[in-house]
């Protein structure tokens, strides 16, 4: 099945594909602006917990890098503290 799905992703790479919501009340630039307040929200929480030590802190980092990989944002495996 892997190998299905691998073929069909790259024959259709090439095509162009038009999507519709026509339900949708809100342009892609809103909801791209809604989903960075709700991860820098997040991140923000992580970030003011002052209860924490060192060792903390870079399990805290490894949270924080865990909420913009939630959001898509790829961000390599420097971070890997563990």
């Amino acid at each position: 099945m892997e190998l299905y799905k691998e073929i069909l992703s790259r024959m259709l790479r090439e095509e162009t594909v038009h999507v519709v919501f026509p339900d949708l009340k809100i342009d892609g630039e809103k909801i791209v602006q809604m989903g960075c307040y709700q991860a820098l929200q997040k991140i923000g929480d992580i970030i003011r917990d002052e209860t924490l030590e060192d060792e903390e802190c870079f399990l805290k980092i490894e949270e924080i890098i865990k909420v913009l990989e939630d959001y898509g944002v790829e961000c390599g495996l420097r971070h890997d503290f563990g």
